[in-house]
């Protein structure tokens, strides 16, 4: 690391050497002394805020002024006059004319944070700023010029927004001229630790106070939460340890007392727009799964009529494997211990056959020495147990069934037609 990025950090108080950290440092330095506007993303405690700072501090716009919005603040009826002024008149309360953030920070840096909650109509006016350096007050027809650095922040996926035409995709590309992307401190696992000692001796010193320390097995704990709220969740944690721990080393027991939440490891859910799809394709799977277990119940009826049929040897634990539920007790399958003719219940076996098997059909079923060499000749192929593939077949059934008709293949399936389409393009059915 270069002495001028040494030189950023003790500055700026920033604390990590992580190698996505500093590349996102080493970009804000070095794009600084332009005037190309700056795109930061990142999750929601990052310090975004910081990185805009420094933009500006090392800018040729250092001796202006320096203003920082939240868009997501400001009420969508009002951000217009906030940002561009209003002419007295322009609207019920305008009691006198008003300059906007662009008039009165001109010639300086303004941080737009959470750029993307600003709403449409207002990211048309931020395009032509950002083109032209005009701007309209509300109310008025008079142009107004302006030279304002914009740096803007963000903690969505502005192309999603874009998709959803929620963003304008112009606007976009003009903000994105300089993307900086600030790691979340779960990407920071090194640095976690260092940041907390920097927040515990800063909060010693503010209430006069031992700093607390940590042990190995908190410091691990620590490593491993994902820190949803980043720096400022770490920083808040850091503050809450100060104040209401009696004891200066911090041990795993007490910090899981103090703060129980830190073994919850946030694992990430599914998006809302594939939940319904994914919960379909489960339906599918289970059905599947339990058209096995019939299949495979039926074939344990048949091998065990079998066996009591032809009084074929077997242990009781193989007998065991054998039942299910349903079967009477009163089945008793000759074995080596007990060599005598099986007791065969026929009232209970009626009852499984619903009456249309009676005791004197009940016969061995013998095999000759032909069809008993066929057997031992004859190859066995394993049906297929993939997911994927009984997947496929199923859907191969249904649209069978219903002549190609993918829409009533899909009701049939239980899965939306568009599922059932992807489905279709992704095993390459050809209807």
């Amino acid at each position: 690391m270069s002495k001028n990025l040494q030189a950023v950090k003790r500055r700026f108080e920033i604390i990590g050497n992580t190698p996505a950290l500093d590349n996102a440092l080493s970009t804000a330095v070095r794009v600084a002394n332009t005037d190309l506007t700056v795109l930061i993303t990142g999750e929601s405690g990052v310090g975004k805020e910081v990185f805009s700072k420094i933009i500006h501090s090392l800018s040729a716009r250092k001796h202006s002024k320096f203003m920082a919005i939240n868009c997501g603040a400001i009420p969508e009826g009002t951000i217009n006059s906030e940002l561009f002024g209003h002419e007295k008149g322009a609207f019920t309360g305008a009691s006198a004319e008003r300059k906007g953030y662009f008039e009165t920070v001109n010639s300086g840096t303004i941080f737009l944070d959470e750029i993307g909650e600003m709403p449409l109509d207002t990211q048309a006016y931020l395009l032509r700023v950002l083109e032209s350096g005009e701007f309209i007050r509300v109310g008025s027809s008079v142009t107004k010029s302006t030279d304002v650095r914009v740096v803007a922040a963000t903690n969505v996926d502005l192309l999603e927004r874009i998709r959803k035409g929620k963003f304008r995709e112009d606007l976009y590309y003009r903000l994105n001229t300089v993307p900086i992307h600030v790691p979340a401190l779960k990407e920071r696992r090194n640095d976690i630790n260092l940041l907390f000692r920097k927040f515990t001796v800063d909060f010693a010193e503010k209430y006069r106070t031992t700093p607390i320390k940590l042990d190995e097995r908190a410091e691990l704990i620590f490593e491993n939460y994902s820190w949803p709220g980043n720096i400022r969740e770490l920083k808040n944690v850091a503050e809450q340890l100060s104040v209401l721990s009696e004891e200066k080393m911090i041990t795993a027991d007490i910090l899981l007392e103090k703060l129980p939440n830190l073994l919850k490891r946030n694992l990430p859910a599914s998006l809302r727009g594939e939940e319904q799809d994914s919960f379909q394709e489960r339906e599918i799977l289970y059905k599947l799964l339990f058209d096995m277990k019939n299949d495979l119940n039926d074939l344990k009826s048949l091998v065990f009529e079998l066996i009591n049929n032809n009084d074929l040897s077997i242990s009781n634990q193989q007998l065991n494997q054998l039942k299910r539920p349903g079967y009477s007790e009163s089945y008793q399958v000759y074995n080596q211990e007990t060599p005598t003719r099986p007791n065969f219940n026929a009232e209970e076996h009626n009852r499984e056959t619903n009456g249309s098997v009676s005791i004197e059909d009940h016969r061995p079923i013998l095999l000759d020495s032909q069809s008993s060499q066929e057997y031992e000749n004859s190859e066995i192929i394993e049906e297929s147990l993939k997911l994927a593939d009984m997947e496929k077949e199923m859907i191969l059934k249904a649209l069978k069934k219903h002549n190609g008709k993918r829409k009533e293949a899909a009701k049939d399936l239980d899965i939306s037609e568009r599922t059932l389409y992807r489905k279709i393009k992704g095993y390459d059915i050809q209807i």
